[in-house]
C-alpha cells in the first residue's frame, strides 16, 4: 500500500465515521491524520498556536486544551465518535493523570464508540530475551513504564464502564530516517552499544506501519484487547546498530561491557539496556490485518 494510501480505503463506507479525533498529535499522529484525510474529519488536540497553525495547514481541525488542564477539556465531550489517545503521561511519576483527564471529558456526554491508546511494550519490564504475547502478566519497572500501565488499566476501565470499544495498541522502538533522534543521529554521535554478551533484544516498528495500525484500529481493533506493533525482526540492540550503520555508511557503534555503560551514559538510555524481550505480533496481522511495508530495519531505515 503506497506511503498516502488509506487503508480505510477497504473498509466497507459503514464502518466510516465523519470524526476522529487525535490527543497526543505529534509525528505518529500527523502520520496517522494523513491516512485519514479526506475521507474523515480529524480533530486534533493541541497546546500551542504554533502547532495549531502548522495542522491547519495539513487539513486537521485543531482544537485548543491542555491535558494538564482538565478544565480546557470540557469541549471534547461528545465531539468524536472515535478517540486515537497517543498523548504521554507526564514525566517523574508512576500515574497518568492525563489520561485520567482525558477519559473524564470524554464521559461528560455520548461516549466515543472506539477508543485507541498507544501504550508501551516497556510495561512488560525484562523477559530475559523471552517471546512475549500479549497475554503475558505486565511488570513495569520503570517509571514512565508504570505510568503506561497505571493509563491503560484507565482506559479498559473507561470503556467497561462506558460501552466503547477500548483497544491497546503497545509499542517497541519507533524508527523512521526523518525522525529525530534516531539510529543515523546517535551512530554520529558515536553512542556506544552493549558488548555481545551483554546485549538485549530490542523491537522496533517503522513509524509509517504503526501509523497504519493506528488507524486500523480504530476500526478493527477489538473491545478490551491488547495488540502488539511490532515489525518482524528480532535482533539485539547492537545487531540493529550495526546494521543501521552498514546500510548508511557509517562506522559500527563500539560495543562496551555493561559496567562500562553504567558509567558512559545517561540513565534513560541505561534503562532501554535494561530490559530484553521479542514481541510477537501474530495479532497484528490477524486481527488487525495490516501487513507491514517495512517487515525490518533492512528496507525501514532507508525509507
Amino acid at each position: 500500500m503506497p506511503s498516502n494510501q488509506s487503508p480505510l480505503g477497504a473498509l466497507p463506507a459503514r464502518f466510516r465515521c465523519p470524526r476522529v479525533l487525535i490527543v497526543g498529535c505529534g509525528d505518529v499522529g500527523t502520520r496517522t491524520a494523513r491516512l485519514l484525510l479526506p475521507r474523515v474529519r480529524v480533530l486534533a488536540l493541541v497546546r500551542s498556536g504554533g502547532d495549531a497553525a502548522a495542522l491547519r495547514g495539513l487539513g486537521i481541525t485543531p482544537l485548543a486544551g491542555d491535558l494538564d488542564q482538565a478544565a480546557s477539556l470540557q469541549r471534547l465531550a461528545g465531539l468524536a465518535p472515535r478517540v486515537l489517545h497517543l498523548a504521554p503521561p507526564p514525566r517523574g511519576g508512576a500515574d497518568d493523570p492525563r489520561t485520567r483527564a482525558l477519559l473524564h471529558a470524554l464521559a461528560r456526554r455520548s461516549a466515543p464508540q472506539a477508543l485507541v491508546y498507544g501504550s508501551t511494550t516497556g510495561v512488560y519490564g525484562d523477559c530475559a530475551g523471552a517471546l512475549v504475547r500479549e497475554t503475558r502478566p505486565i511488570r513495569p519497572q520503570t517509571l514512565r513504564a508504570q505510568a503506561r500501565a497505571a493509563a491503560e488499566g484507565w482506559v479498559r476501565g473507561f470503556g467497561r464502564a462506558v460501552g466503547t470499544r477500548a483497544s491497546i495498541l503497545r509499542i517497541p522502538g519507533i524508527y523512521a530516517p526523518d525522525r529525530a533522534g534516531g539510529a543515523r543521529e546517535r551512530l554520529g554521535k558515536g553512542t556506544p552499544v552493549l558488548a555481545p554478551e551483554d546485549d538485549v533484544y530490542s523491537s522496533h516498528i517503522h513509524a509509517d506501519d504503526l501509523a497504519r495500525a493506528c488507524a486500523l484500529a480504530l476500526w478493527r481493533g477489538r473491545p478490551q484487547r491488547v495488540t502488539h506493533v511490532a515489525d518482524d525482526s528480532r535482533l539485539k540492540m547492537g545487531e540493529y546498530f550495526d546494521r543501521a550503520a552498514d546500510l548508511y555508511g557509517l562506522p559500527r557503534p563500539p560495543r562496551v561491557t555493561r559496567a562500562a555503560a553504567r558509567e558512559a551514559l545517561p540513565p534513560l538510555m541505561l534503562s532501554f539496556m535494561g530490559e530484553s524481550r521479542r514481541i510477537d505480533n501474530t495479532r497484528l496481522k490477524r486481527e488487525l490485518r495490516l501487513r507491514l511495508r517495512y517487515p525490518g530495519p533492512e528496507i525501514g531505515l532507508l525509507s
